[in-house]
């Protein structure tokens, strides 16, 4: 088995532990937070974070193990930072049209003109 440098060991520890700091402050975040439309943003911008770390990490130490860059880990990430944003979009869409077909009051939309 091949010998990961202790430089590289510390910064994959320092890497994980990071990424679950992330995934806990998120878990925090929802919980504490009162209503749906506040719980949506800790989780997915914490979920982001966190996977960046993890998949840093894993690029850190299975590159010092094979001796080569090992890029593959890149794709959580990316698809993530591609999915996530849109996900929840989609679910805040869905929140508002559910409160406006309960007759319940919900936030006026935002215009790009501004009226004198």
């Amino acid at each position: 088995m091949n010998e990961v440098p202790a430089w590289a060991e510390a910064a994959v520890g320092l890497l994980l532990l990071l990424g679950s700091l992330f995934a806990l402050l998120g878990a925090i975040g929802m919980v504490r937070l009162k209503d749906f439309f506040q719980r949506m943003h800790p989780p997915a911008l914490a979920s982001t974070l966190g996977a960046w770390c993890v998949s840093l990490a894993s690029i850190v130490y299975f590159s010092m193990v094979r001796h080569e860059p090992v890029l593959h880990a890149w794709l959580v990430p990316i698809l993530l930072a591609i999915t996530l944003p849109v996900t929840t979009l989609l679910l805040a869409r869905a929140a508002l049209f559910r409160k406006r077909m309960a007759g319940e009051p919900v936030p006026g939309e935002v215009s790009s003109r501004e009226t004198p």
